[in-house]
């Protein structure tokens, strides 16, 4: 570092300098990641569920384990999760979804299928991801259960005290 910025003017001539680099330097852009038969396939995990998504054009159709949406996942609030991020993306209904989960129970299993279906979605049409980002939808929930201590009754609490 043999050329040390005293002044503004230093300053403005080493950006000036850099920039030409900079811009050269700029990625390019994403392509979408589809398979033979038009699909785009993610992997959404939560907690212990894991969900395998495939997304394809079509009228909106989810079906889980092969099963529609309504009977696999029965609690509304369930299948409002799964809507999200066809909302936040703004591409409801444009999409069929065909996803096979296993492990956790029924709430990870649901947050599993729409980290996927964000995912898949990303994967499909690259456009998408600025939104989805911003809603927190490609970022894997890293809480999960945690492990039992020993000397202890679960992971935090105590057998209870008894003084005789």
């Amino acid at each position: 570092m043999a050329d040390q910025i005293r002044s503004l003017d230093d300053l403005r001539a080493a950006v000036e300098a850099a920039a030409p680099a900079a811009e050269t330097a700029t990625a390019a852009p994403r392509q979408p990641q589809r398979d033979a038969l038009g699909r785009a396939y993610a992997t959404g995990k939560r907690k212990d569920a894991v969900a395998r998504v495939w997304i394809r054009p079509g009228s909106g159709k989810v079906t889980v384990n092969g099963k529609p949406v309504a009977e696999y996942f029965a609690r509304p609030v369930l299948q409002m999760i799964l809507r999200q991020p066809f909302r936040v993306a703004g591409v409801e209904g444009q999409f069929d979804v065909m996803a096979t989960v296993e492990g956790g129970g029924l709430s990870g299993q649901a947050g599993a299928v729409k980290h996927g279906i964000s995912k898949a979605l990303q994967f499909y049409e690259p456009a998408l991801r600025a939104p989805l980002k911003a809603a927190g939808f490609l970022t894997r929930d890293s809480r999960v259960v945690e492990r039992k201590k020993y000397g202890k009754r679960k992971a935090r609490r105590s057998f209870q005290f008894s003084k005789r």
